[in-house]
C-alpha cells in the first residue's frame, strides 16, 4: 500500500507527469475509438519520440495508453459495428445489435462500468502479484523454463492469430524468420543479410511495428473509407441500474477472472480474454439463444474480461520480460530505448518505475468510468473526419518516427515494405500481431535456448526432466493438438 501511494505521489506531483498521464488517457480513447487509428497506431507512432521523455513517464504513458485505448475500441464495436481493434470485435456481437435496437447509450453504459471494473480489479490484483511472481521467476525460472514458457505462448499464439489455423501457424513462422535475420547470437554467424550491413543487427522493430500496423492500416482504410463520412447517431451514457448491474455480478466475476489468467499468458492477453469470456457468457446464459441480438451480457462480458487483462498483461512483461501482447511488446522497446532490461531485477533496479505504471494504470481504468461520460460524443464528432485528412498525418508521423531514432533511411524503407506487406497479408487474413510476437518471442526464444540446450548437453528430451519446463512444454503440445481437433471436427462436421 506504501508503495501504491508513493507511485501515486509520484503521479500527481508533477505537472509533466500529470500532463502525459491525461494525454494518454485520452489519446488512448481518440485513437482506441478511431477505426485506421486504433491504439497500436499511437503507440507505434510514439515509440521512437520516448527517448526524450523520463523513463518513468514513456512507461506510465504506454501503461495509460493500453488502459484507455481498449475501452475506447468498444465505442465504435458498438455504434458502427467497426471494433477499433480485435479485442473488441466480441462487444460488437450484441453491441451494434443493441445500437440498431434504440439501445447505444445503454450498451455505452455496460461499456464504461465493465471496462473501468474490469482495469481496476485487474490493476488491484496486478499491483498484488507481480513482486511475488517475480520473486518466483527468480528462483524457478532459467533458461529451461523460460524457453518452455515462450515455446506454450508461441502455440498459444498461432491457435488464435487468425480464422485460419494454417494461416495463424504461417504468420507465426515468418515472424520467426524476420527475427532470425542478423547475425546468429551464439557464433555471430550471419543469417538472410545478404551482404548488407544494415541487417547484420536484424529488422528494426520500430520500422517493422511502424509498417505492420500505422502504414498498412492507412493503405487498407484508404481503400475502404475515402469516399465517406460516419454519421453521427444521438447518444448519451445512461449507465445501467443498480438492479440491472446485480442481474450482470456473475458475468463481471467470471470474465475479470478470465481476462486476468488470459492476460498472464505470453502472445495472447486481451484478445484472447474477450473472445473465451463471450464464448463462456453464451454457455453459462440460460437463453443463448438472445446472444448475437442484442443481449447486454454480451457486451458485459468481453468488456470486462479485455480490459481485466490489462494489468495482468504486464505481470509477465516485468516479472519475466515476456510481451503480453503487440502493445506489451512495445513497452520492450520503450524499455530498451531507455536502456533497461524488463525482468525479475526491474522490481529491484526501478521500484519506482514500476509503481509509477502500476498506480498510472489504476488511476487511468477509474478514469475511464468519468470519460465515458463526456467524451462519447466528441468521439463521434471525430468519427466524422475523412479519413482521406488523417492518413497524410499518420503517413508523416510515420516516416518521421521511423527515422529519428537512429537517423537510418534505410528505416524508413524497411517501414514501407513493412506496410507493403502488411497491407497485403491482413487482406488475406494474415495475423500481423502473430508476425510480431513471432519476432518478439522468436528473439528472447533463439538466446534461452542456446542457454537451456548448453545445460542440458544439447538433449532436447531433457526439457521433460525439469517440472516446470515439462508442464508448460506438455500445455504448449496440447494446446496444438486442442487446434487442429477443433478445426478437424469444425470441417468434418
Amino acid at each position: 500500500m506504501q508503495e501504491f501511494l508513493h507511485g501515486t505521489e509520484l503521479l500527481f506531483t508533477n505537472p509533466i507527469g500529470i500532463t502525459i498521464f491525461i494525454g494518454g488517457l485520452i489519446g488512448g480513447l481518440v485513437f482506441g475509438a478511431i477505426p485506421g487509428l486504433n491504439v497500436l497506431t499511437l503507440a507505434a507512432v510514439l515509440l521512437p519520440f520516448t527517448a526524450w521523455f523520463p523513463a518513468e513517464h514513456a512507461i506510465m504513458l504506454y501503461g495509460v495508453i493500453y488502459v484507455s485505448g481498449i475501452y475506447g475500441g468498444a465505442i465504435t464495436a458498438i455504434l458502427f459495428n467497426i471494433p477499433g481493434s480485435v479485442e473488441n470485435a466480441p462487444t460488437a456481437f450484441d453491441g451494434y445489435p443493441m445500437t440498431r435496437n434504440g439501445q447505444a447509450s445503454k450498451a455505452i453504459g455496460y461499456a464504461v462500468t465493465c471496462s473501468a471494473i474490469g482495469g481496476t480489479l485487474s490493476a488491484v490484483l496486478m499491483m498484488v502479484a507481480t513482486e511475488p511472481l517475480a520473486n518466483f521467476a527468480v528462483s524457478t525460472f532459467g533458461p529451461v523454463e523460460i524457453t518452455a514458457l515462450i515455446f506454450f505462448g508461441l502455440t498459444v499464439v498461432a491457435g488464435v492469430g487468425s480464422r485460419s489455423l494454417a494461416k495463424g501457424w504461417l504468420s507465426l513462422g515468418l515472424g520467426l524468420m524476420i527475427g532470425c535475420i542478423g547475425n546468429d547470437p551464439v557464433g555471430a554467424t550471419p543469417r538472410y543479410t545478404f551482404d548488407m550491413l544494415y541487417l547484420s543487427g536484424g529488422v528494426g522493430f520500430i520500422p517493422l511495428i511502424l509498417g505492420l500496423f500505422a502504414v498498412s492500416e492507412v493503405f487498407l482504410q484508404s481503400q475502404r473509407m475515402s469516399k465517406g463520412t460516419y454519421e453521427r447517431p444521438e447518444i448519451s451514457v445512461d449507465f445501467p441500474s443498480r438492479a440491472e448491474f446485480w442481474a450482470m455480478r456473475w458475468a463481471v466475476a467470471r470474465s475479470t477472472v478470465i481476462g486476468w489468467f488470459s492476460g498472464i499468458l505470453p502472445g495472447v492477453g486481451a484478445t484472447l480474454a474477450a473472445f473465451l469470456s463471450y464464448n463462456e457468457a453464451v454457455r453459462w446464459s440460460k437463453t443463448p439463444e438472445k446472444f448475437g441480438s442484442g443481449e447486454p451480457e454480451g457486451v458485459v462480458a468481453p468488456e470486462t474480461a479485455n480490459n481485466a487483462a490489462t494489468g495482468a498483461a504486464m505481470i509477465p512483461l516485468l516479472a519475466l520480460g515476456l510481451p503480453g501482447g503487440a502493445l506489451t511488446a512495445m513497452m520492450i522497446g520503450v524499455f530498451n530505448v531507455h536502456d533497461m532490461d524488463v525482468g525479475p531485477l526491474i522490481m529491484v533496479e526501478a521500484p519506482d518505475l514500476v509503481w509509477i505504471l502500476f498506480a498510472s494504470m489504476f488511476w487511468a481504468s477509474l478514469a475511464i468510468f468519468f470519460l465515458g461520460m463526456v467524451e462519447s460524443k466528441t468521439i463521434v464528432h471525430l468519427l466524422r473526419v475523412p479519413f482521406t485528412l488523417l492518413a497524410p498525418g499518420i503517413m508523416v508521423f510515420s516516416t518521421i518516427g521511423a527515422y529519428a531514432l537512429r537517423g537510418n533511411i534505410f528505416d524508413v524503407l524497411t517501414m514501407f515494405l513493412a506496410g507493403i506487406a502488411g497491407y497485403f497479408l491482413r487482406k488475406s487474413d494474415y495475423s500481423v500481431a502473430a508476425i510480431v510476437m513471432g519476432v518478439i518471442l522468436g528473439k528472447i526464444g533463439e538466446n534461452s535456448l542456446a542457454q537451456a540446450l548448453t545445460i542440458l548437453d544439447f538433449n532436447y528430451l531433457g526439457f521433460f526432466g525439469e517440472p516446470v519446463a515439462a508442464v508448460l512444454v506438455a500445455a504448449g503440445l496440447l494446446t496444438v493438438a486442442w487446434s487442429l481437433y477443433r478445426r478437424a471436427r469444425q470441417y468434418f462436421g
